[in-house]
């Protein structure tokens, strides 16, 4: 009698079980989370981040409901080493992708594995850009290497499929179709990655149009003659003066033009006919032609992110109409910032503001306080332990980042970082940023330059916000200078960073380039002739 009564309370236990974790299933509050991420978007042209440039309605309606980060910093301004950051929580060093000739090793653990495993129904689509295959995801549909703007190649699920349109319209309108037709009764991830607004900053009709009659203001720093700093702010090749080509001015046509339709051929000559006239106009005056330069970059460049700022709007009114918005996490953020004109520059790469520091807008209905604005120093290196928490899974001790979470609830841990470590390794190569590691701490900045040479720099980001000065030889900033410099090796040992290796000779001027690499002969020799104008 005994043994049949315990049956049977086994029986009603396993039973009350099932029926408590079928209801827990049934009533599923995990979060939804949707991250919107775009490639090369500059803080400074975002509305809510103070823009004189161009408008971003939706990206600023996201800010007001949500979240506005202030002092989110990269690891590695590049846009490889960015995503491998964002997917493994760790820094380049650890996780092996230091820059954009690296692999990614996909066989290591990643939030999206991790999400997966936990029952978080995943999707990629847009940039993946990571030279591997794609894991972790149930449905993957990404772009081919960097992607064009036009009739994009796509990898949907390990085969290779061709689109026709226009990427960025592609990628909403793909990320939208998996939106409704996901398994609902499980929490989900997409990750929706746009190509744009990288280089070569191929405009759309219907954006370029809002733009193509505007004149833009001037950077400050726009004609920078790098006096104050070292060689490596003189010896970089990414100037809007001399670096910017006949494709990217649109003097040329784009090198995707044989695989373009009639009709995108046609709106391209709309657009930027016009363009050769205007150049023989001020192609004998260097002064007049980086302005023009400049005008023409900020008309393609803003009406990328234009296109992107609608993508926004389409998918946040699908997440409102849908019943989805209270319980799905939006996240937007870039892989780094960008210069647009600051230091007479374009590109990335530079532990400067302008490329160091990168948007991040958070928008989760019932836990952020809508239109706040955090300035703790945070960085795309929390973003996978931030996703975890959200989502209940324990974040893994070997994760260098840490969760927002706290932060997004309006409550920063009383030891949360008070300085942050970056380093960037890709050099020589494109744009000849020379390598370098530093920290910063939110009023100074010290930066190694290593490799080829051996320079420090430093910044009182106070008094100097657009890092003019160098003032790593005054003594009013020596025990500033020795703390941050006892810093920054606190950070190399805890984050495990290997010994950097420095020698005086120059890739530029004293190593000869490699056989086999013609394009970048032709660069280094141009470079050399630059750099001794811009020393005069």
């Amino acid at each position: 009698m005994k043994r049949i009564l315990f049956s049977a309370l086994i029986i009603v236990a396993v039973s009350i079980a099932v029926t408590v974790s079928a209801a827990l299933f049934a009533t599923e509050t995990r979060p939804n989370i949707v991250f919107i991420f775009t490639d090369d978007h500059a803080y400074q042209a975002i509305g809510a981040y103070g823009s004189n440039r161009n408008e971003t309605p939706q990206m600023d309606k996201l800010a007001a409901q949500g979240m506005r980060f202030t002092n989110c910093c990269v690891t590695n301004s590049l846009c490889g080493p960015s995503r491998a950051v964002i997917q493994t929580g760790k820094y380049s060093h650890i996780n092996g992708f230091k820059t954009n000739e690296d692999k990614f090793n996909i066989d290591q653990p990643t939030f999206p594995k991790m999400l997966q495993k936990a029952g978080y129904q995943t999707a990629i689509v847009g940039k993946w850009h990571l030279v591997c295959d794609v894991q972790g995801f149930d449905y993957s549909e990404v772009l081919v290497g960097q992607g064009p703007y036009y009739n994009p190649p796509m990898i949907r699920n390990g085969e290779r499929v061709k689109h026709i349109g226009k990427t960025t319209e592609i990628i909403t309108d793909l990320s939208l179709q998996w939106l409704e037709k996901r398994d609902q009764s499980k929490p989900f991830l997409l990750m929706l990655q746009h190509k744009a607004p990288h280089r070569e900053w191929d405009a759309y009709p219907k954006y370029y149009n809002k733009y193509k009659d505007r004149v833009f203001p001037y950077p400050e720093t726009f004609n920078d003659t790098y006096s104050g700093r070292g060689r490596a702010a003189l010896e970089q090749d990414m100037t809007i003066a001399e670096t910017m080509t006949a494709q990217d001015l649109k003097l040329e046509f784009p090198g995707v033009w044989n695989s373009m339709t009639d009709e995108q051929k046609t709106e391209w000559h709309e657009m930027y006919d016009g363009r050769k006239a205007e150049f023989e106009t001020v192609k004998n005056d260097p002064v007049a032609l980086k302005r023009w330069k400049y005008q023409c970059y900020m008309k393609d460049y803003l009406s990328c992110v234009a296109a992107v700022d609608d993508s926004i709007g389409q998918i946040t009114d699908f997440l409102d109409k849908n019943g989805l918005a209270e319980n799905t996490v939006v996240v937007y953020a870039s892989d780094q910032g960008f210069y647009l004109g600051e230091h007479g520059w374009f590109d990335k790469r530079f532990m400067y503001n302008e490329s160091f520091k990168t948007p991040l807008i958070v928008r989760w209905n019932g836990v952020v306080k809508p239109g706040s604005i955090n300035n703790d120093i945070v960085s795309n290196v929390d973003f996978a332990a931030t996703f975890l928490e959200m989502a209940g899974v324990p974040v893994p001790n070997d994760m260098q980042g840490r969760s927002l979470v706290p932060i997004l609830k309006g409550q920063t841990p009383t030891d949360w970082r008070k300085s942050f470590y970056y380093h960037y390794y890709e050099y020589p190569a494109v744009h000849m940023v020379k390598r370098h590691e530093g920290v910063y701490d939110g009023h100074f900045k010290l930066i190694h330059f290593y490799n080829d040479i051996d320079e420090w720099e430093f910044y009182d980001l106070q008094t100097d916000p657009q890092e003019l000065r160098n003032a790593i030889d005054d003594s009013t900033y020596s025990a500033e200078i020795i703390r941050l410099k006892t810093e920054l090796e606190r950070h190399k040992t805890e984050l495990k960073v290997p010994p950097i290796q420095v020698n005086t000779k120059s890739a530029v001027f004293d190593t000869p380039f490699p056989e086999g690499r013609p394009g970048m002969k032709k660069m280094i020799e141009r470079l050399r002739n630059d750099i001794e104008k811009r020393r005069k």
